[in-house]
This record gives structure tokens, sequence and C-alpha cells, in this order.
């Protein structure tokens, strides 16, 4: 098995992935308090789906009794460009790094499965495999930082001292017992650059995420409008939030991503408020064919798009604002009439 492992690493390698480490399926003896925890907070906003079988989410052992070990892998997306350079452009949107381009759930999950089909043809006898990539209810984060990919940043993300944070995870499940490998080690020590950059005030202690006021969670997850006194702290954030982890010193060995695929669409990269304002259903699923942004749908976006209008103080965008202020989802005319007002007193 050890063997076996060996040629595992070096064939995840060969697929793309920049990391391989190994841990057991119940590794993770304090998750079951720390969900619980998270879960009687509120903190889990509408994410519903969260509470629902937390036997599952809070001990991997128990998705797949037969399991024996867990592989975890990570795959980078670091940017060529940073991503926080759009806020100087008030009148641009700002997209999360990770959906600029190709959805990483079928770049990851293709990978992982002709991983997972190599190592039944090489394992020594009978053996099963699952593979996950954010589809099921696995704690990837955890799992990771029980293999030793990395650690659990203040930010509640992974952050690896030869990674940084700007990572993919995925999982293969298998009942091959192969050796595993030691956890990782917090190496975050006093720093306090990714909470103290959230413009929401997301984090109400470290290693604590309150989504409620996450702009990750409010831009892709929350149904209908958002509180105004947080969209106020939007800026043009209009899908994702990279700030918490573009504060992080440990990117410094971020690697550079090796698929092109996950590398940013220029369409996507800083686009206007004023084109994406006016996409109708059609329009907005052609824009975002491929990217994660396309889960969300054009109501959605189109509100986030409004309520950074409404935060831009520029003027020329307030008649697009306008334009909208009767549209068919009741979100998106409201967005927009706060949108308009915001101009306005400005």
């Amino acid at each position: 098995m050890a063997e076996l492992k060996e040629r595992l690493i070096v064939q995840a390698d060969i697929e793309g992935f920049v990391a391989c480490r190994i841990c057991r399926p119940d590794a993770l003896p304090d998750l079951p308090a720390r969900l619980q925890s998270f879960l009687d907070a509120g903190y889990h906003g509408q994410m519903s789906w969260m509470a629902e079988r937390t036997h599952w989410r809070s001990n991997p052992a128990t998705l797949w009794p037969d399991a024996q070990s867990v592989i975890m892998l990570a795959e980078s997306y670091t940017p060529t460009h940073d991503p926080r350079a759009v806020f100087d452009r008030p009148d641009r949107g700002a997209i999360s790094v990770y959906a600029q381009g190709r959805d990483y759930h079928d770049v990851v999950k293709k990978r992982l499965k002709r991983l997972a089909r190599w190592l039944l043809a090489e394992a020594d006898g009978p053996a099963e495999v699952k593979v996950f990539v954010d589809t099921a209810p696995v704690p990837e984060k955890a799992l990771a930082a029980a293999a030793g990919l990395g650690w659990q940043g203040k930010h509640t993300n992974l952050v690896s001292r030869e990674l940084g944070n700007w990572v993919f995870l995925g999982a293969i499940f298998t009942t091959l017992q192969l050796p595993v490998d030691a956890a990782e080690v917090d190496h975050c020590g006093s720093c306090r650059a990714c909470l103290d950059v959230c413009p929401t005030d997301a984090f109400p202690a470290p290693y604590q995420l309150d989504a409620r006021r996450c702009i990750s969670y409010l831009t892709i997850e929350h149904k209908g409008s958002i509180p105004e006194d947080i969209r106020k702290r939007m800026g043009n954030h209009i899908y994702g939030c990279d700030d918490c982890l573009a504060a992080c010193p440990w990117n410094k060995f971020a690697v550079a991503a090796r698929d092109m695929r996950l590398t940013t669409r220029p369409e996507l990269s800083e686009p206007p408020l004023a084109e994406l304002a006016v996409l109708d259903d059609a329009e907005f699923r052609s824009l975002f064919s491929g990217s994660a942004v396309k889960r969300i749908g054009r109501d959605r976006f189109v509100r986030n798009v409004l309520y950074a209008i409404g935060n831009s103080g520029e003027a020329k965008l307030k008649p697009l604002a306008a334009g909208l202020v009767e549209d068919a989802d009741p979100t998106v005319a409201e967005a927009a009439r706060w949108a308009v007002g915001q101009l306005s007193m400005r």
C-alpha cells in the first residue's frame, strides 16, 4: 500500500493536481460539535441544507461506512492579476476569481474520475471508489486539514504554506487502506489580515464565519433582498468575494494554475456594470455559459449588479437602474429603486 500511495501521488501530479494527501474518514472527532455550534448560532442563514443530514456532514465515516481512506486533492486557481484592482473602478463589477474561468465542478470532477479509475486499475485486489467535489455533504476543508494539505485559517478557508489559499479541493473515498499523512498545524499566528479586510464584518471571531454577513453567501446563496446596511458595504462585488483570500500573506507561496480553463476569461474580468444590468435571461445564460455564475440565474445576478450601481456614485448609470424599476422580478425591481435613490442622493 505504501508503494501504491507513492505512485498515486505521482499520478495525481500527472493529472494536474498540485497536492495529494490521505486521511481516515473518522479523522474529524471535533467536527460534530463545531458544526452544531455554527448551526445553533444561525450562521448558515438560508442554507437549510447545512442543517440536513448533519450525521453525514459532521462525520464522513457515516457517508460511506465501507470507506477506509479519503484521498484529498488540491488544484490551484491562483489569479495572475490582483483581484482587488477592480475596486478602483466602481463602474465595473467584481466577480470572484474562481468563477472567472470554467466551472471548477466540471474540471476537477473529471480529473478525480480519471485518477479514481487509475487507482482501481492499479490496486492489487478488489477495491471501490467514490469521488466528490462540492456535490455531497463532505467537509472538504476539514478533511484536507486532517490529511495535511493545509489548515483552516482564521477566514475558515484552507491555507497552505506551499500553495497559499487559492485552491479547489476534491475527494476520493476508497475501500483501500492507504497510509495516512499527518494533519497540518495552524500557522496563522497573530495575523488578522483576512479578518480586518472584510467589508461586512462577517467574522464574529477568528475561525468563525457568519454567512449572513458574508458577501460570497449574500451574492450567491441568499434569496430575496439583502439588508440595506449590508448592501451599502458590498461595493461593486456582484458575484462572490475574494477579499479575505487575497489578504492572506501565505499567498506569496501560491503556485500558478495548471489548467488554462481555470484562468480568467477576459470578458469576466472587470465587466462594465452598464452591460450587465441590461442582460435578459438568454443573454445572461450565453455570457456565463460554462461559468459557475450561471448557477444563480439572471434575476439574482442583476440584483447584485444593481446594488453595485447604487454604490458606484456614477450618475451615468442612473438611467439603467431606472429602466429596471418595473422589472418582472420584485427583488430586481426593489434593487433598481434603491440604486436610483442612492444615485439621486449623491
